[in-house]
């Protein structure tokens, strides 16, 4: 059976949150919040289907995760991240593939893209392209799963923490917008972890 692609690619955009929670923090909401109490926490956890990292969740018990990381609370639409309109909710407990396992699909993809060229019409090629594109959509949204935007660097790259999978508790720089690769964030040679991370600049973390 053929993919629909756009259809997909409709479905998928769904899982991420738009409503207030996914708009910026306000100055009143950047004020300091308490910490969540591990009742609130576990009830998080099952709203999304996920379990915490160890360290994000003693900083999420010891203090609120405000400022610089999108600080996870709940709305009337439930629990997510504000400030965060990038995380796929639907996508959150599939997880988290390394850049490694799909650099040969992703090279195929961009082999197969449409060239104008090879067909009899343009309205055959758009409607071709069209559905490569928004195969390339789900392909780069897929990429993200099990992963939670937890800090906005600006310029359209994003600090990545994984919550799903082998990779959990591991953070990542997401690059895209220039370098077209997801980095995993290192200190010394060694995975960085949450809290290590905590108060450095993510762009300092990343082997370019």
């Amino acid at each position: 059976m053929t993919t629909d692609w756009i259809a997909e690619a409709r479905r998928t955009a769904r899982g991420r949150r738009l409503d207030e929670l996914s708009c910026l923090p306000s100055r009143q909401d950047a004020c300091p919040a308490p910490p969540l109490s591990e009742a609130e926490i576990r009830e998080a956890e099952a709203e999304l289907g996920i379990a915490f990292p160890g360290q994000y969740r003693e900083h999420l018990l010891g203090q609120s995760a405000d400022g610089t990381v999108n600080r996870l609370c709940r709305s009337a639409a439930g629990w997510g991240w504000h400030g965060d309109s990038s995380t796929n909710y639907d996508l959150l407990a599939t997880a988290f593939p390394h850049p490694d396992s799909y650099r040969a699909d992703e090279d195929e993809l961009d082999a197969r893209e449409p060239l104008e060229e090879n067909f009899p019409d343009h309205d055959a090629y758009q409607a071709a392209w069209q559905q490569w594109d928004a195969e390339y959509e789900v392909f780069q949204e897929r990429k993200t799963s099990g992963a939670v935007f937890i800090q906005d660097n600006g310029c359209d790259f994003s600090t990545l923490l994984v919550v799903t999978g082998p990779h959990r508790g591991s953070l990542w720089f997401d690059g895209r917008a220039t370098c077209d690769r997801i980095l995993p964030l290192n200190l010394g040679g060694r995975p960085v972890s949450f809290t290590d991370w905590l108060g450095r600049s993510s762009m300092d973390l990343v082997a370019w």
